[in-house]
């Protein structure tokens, strides 16, 4: 597992699962031309995407960002939909750190889309239960309020079984909060109403996890963004200004869904200066 040390704090990407979607809708108006060169595509135009949380261990608690694809939520037409490749493995992956889901302090959710979403409950003995039950699991209010009644557009990505088995432990806040010293999440709209963003820093050193304003390092320029955003021109000024900030700061970027990289830094010119790359598999 590919882990980052940020001052006092050590980040570890779980294995939360791989789709592969349709490039074009990854990557909006940006012509294939351009994309498909910073980035693999197959023949059927579909992008790698991974669903990795980070388990992020700071002032001895153990957080999540993010919550992965989730084990067995997706039914065979969605599995074929969203080209599931890999399900999730954050369970796994917690074992071979010594670490259960009743270990996990908190969750720190960006948005509540299914492939953000899922991996907060799981199926046992024919029900849906909390994955985490002893978490606080942390929403942008806007977010949690759409997330319980959703419009026609975004009514396929939230769902009612994502929300519910989980409601009691969930806690949310308006336009920031510092979930511990060091560590604030960020309203900024844009990909969805109430999507955020965290800022992560510790010992001089500073991280900045984009979330789906930034889904993959080749989504960098400010106009690149997907055609699944509801406010595109949210998330191209979200993007303009966290971006500069993060680069000017010699910040960390990373990365949920990158097939590519976990995490890296950019210089002005938006040159890669230093990389975390994807272990292979054994």
């Amino acid at each position: 597992m590919n882990k980052l040390k940020l001052g006092e704090f050590t980040l570890t990407w779980l294995s939360g699962g791989l789709t592969q979607l349709d490039g074009g809708a990854m990557f909006g108006v940006v012509p294939k031309p351009l994309w498909s060169r910073r980035y693999p595509v197959n023949e059927l135009n579909q992008i790698p995407l991974r669903a990795d949380p980070i388990l992020l261990q700071a002032h001895g608690k153990n957080l999540l960002i993010e919550a992965g694809i989730g084990k067995d939520r997706l039914t065979e037409k969605q599995q074929r939909n969203y080209g599931l490749a890999e399900e999730s493995r954050v369970i796994e992956s917690l074992a071979e750190l010594g670490l259960s889901p009743e270990k996990i302090d908190a969750v720190l959710m960006t948005h509540m889309h299914y492939d953000h979403g899922n991996g907060l409950v799981s199926r046992h003995e024919e029900q849906l239960v909390s994955t985490f039950p002893n978490a606080v699991i942390y929403v942008q209010q806007i977010e949690w309020d759409e997330m319980r009644n959703p419009n026609i557009r975004s009514r396929n990505t939230y769902w009612e079984d994502n929300w519910r088995p989980i409601q009691s432990q969930v806690e949310t806040y308006g336009e920031s909060l510092e979930v511990l010293p060091g560590i604030v999440m960020h309203h900024t709209g844009g990909h969805s109403n109430g999507h955020a963003i965290i800022s992560i820093e510790s010992g001089g050193e500073k991280l900045l996890h984009l979330a789906d304003l930034l889904p993959t390092h080749a989504h960098a320029n400010p106009l690149w963004v997907m055609a699944y955003d509801d406010y595109p021109m949210t998330s191209i000024f979200a993007k303009e200004k966290w971006i500069q900030a993060g680069i000017r700061d010699g910040a960390w970027f990373t990365f949920y869904h990158d097939a590519i990289y976990r995490a890296l830094k950019w210089n002005e010119q938006q040159e890669i200066i230093a990389k975390i790359e994807l272990e292979p598999k054994a």
